[in-house]
């Protein structure tokens, strides 16, 4: 596989929201950056280690609906950053992989995730 060929099933929706983290590193909140029906990339000063498991509690902006999601990091991210002439930026967060939903019903989680 081509090493710039995106390996993602599914296409991301590039939305901005809160999210509630809740694992064995604590607890803490941070900035989802984009979603998909697989997972979402959260920006965190303090990402948990590669493999690890966790809750993640969101609700899309205007939508009263909260889900709760567990996931695994599949992806951890350390990206320093400059645009031309400007200052540096730093970019901290992880890629979580949903593994299921805690709720009753899966397919009313994912079919609220793909409404979006």
């Amino acid at each position: 596989m081509d090493a710039n060929q995106d390996r993602r099933l599914a296409g991301r929706l590039d939305k901005v929201f809160s999210v509630h983290i809740c694992g064995a590193w604590g607890s803490s909140f941070g900035i989802a950056r984009n979603i998909s029906p697989g997972g979402l990339f959260i920006e965190t000063p303090d990402p948990y280690p590669l493999g690890s498991s966790m809750q993640v509690t969101f609700s899309f902006p205007g939508s009263d609906c909260e889900l709760t999601a567990t996931a695994q990091v599949i992806h951890l991210c350390f990206l320093n950053q400059t645009a031309a002439g400007g200052q540096r930026g730093l970019i901290v967060g992880m890629g979580v992989r949903f593994t299921g939903f805690v709720i009753e019903d899966d397919q009313l989680a994912q079919a609220a995730l793909l409404a979006q």
